[in-house]
C-alpha cells in the first residue's frame, strides 16, 4: 500500500495506523496527524467519513499508544541530554501531549532538574567544567544558552558563574 496511489477505504487505513505505531512511540496527536495527511495524499474510497478519531482512541484503549508513557520517556531523554523543564514542556506540547498526561514527565524533569543542569554545563564545558575562565561576553552567551536549553536562570547562572573545578552543591 505504500505510496500506492490507491484511494484508502477503513482497512488499509487500519493497516497504514498499524504500521505505524507497531514502527514508532507515538501520541494520539502525532498518530491523526498521520492519518489524515496520509487521507490528504491518497483520498477517501468510502461513503462515510473514515473515522480517524475512533481509530486512535481504540489504538489507545489496547495499549498501542501511550501518552502519558512517551512523555515520561520524552522527559528522561531530554533531561539525560542536559535540557531542563521548559524545553521538556516545550517538546510535549509540540508531540501534543494534553494537559494533565504531561504531568508526571514535568515533575520528572523538575526532580532532575540539577542533574540535567551540570550534563548541560559538562558537554557545553561551561564555568566548573571550563579550561579557563570565560570573559563577561562570553558568560552572558553561555547563560542565554543555558536559558535556551529550559534552564531557569538561577540554576543557570550558578553554572555558568563557577570557576573551573570548583565542585557546585545541589540545593536540597
Amino acid at each position: 500500500m505504500k505510496n500506492s496511489g490507491r484511494p484508502l477505504d477503513q482497512d488499509g487505513l487500519q493497516e497504514l495506523a498499524l504500521r505505524y505505531v507497531s514502527r514508532y512511540a507515538t501520541t494520539r496527536y502525532k498518530l491523526k496527524s498521520y492519518l489524515f495527511r496520509k487521507l490528504r495524499e491518497r483520498e477517501w474510497a468510502e461513503d462515510r467519513p473514515a473515522d480517524v478519531d475512533v481509530m486512535v482512541e481504540r489504538f489507545a484503549k489496547l495499549g498501542y499508544i501511550d501518552d502519558v508513557l512517551f512523555a515520561k520517556n520524552k522527559a528522561t531523554a531530554l533531561t539525560n541530554k542536559g535540557y531542563g523543564k521548559r524545553r521538556v514542556s516545550q517538546a510535549l506540547y509540540q508531540a501534543g501531549i494534553a494537559e494533565g498526561d504531561d504531568r508526571q514527565a514535568l515533575d520528572l524533569s523538575e526532580a532532575r532538574k540539577w542533574d540535567a543542569a551540570r550534563t548541560y554545563a559538562r558537554k557545553k564545558g561551561i564555568g566548573p567544567f571550563a579550561q579557563e575562565r570565560a570573559d563577561q561576553d562570553k558568560c552572558r552567551k553561555q547563560l542565554q544558552a543555558f536559558v535556551r536549553a529550559g534552564h531557569d536562570y538561577d540554576l543557570a547562572s550558578r553554572f555558568v558563574f563557577a570557576k573551573p573545578g570548583e565542585e557546585i552543591e545541589a540545593e536540597l
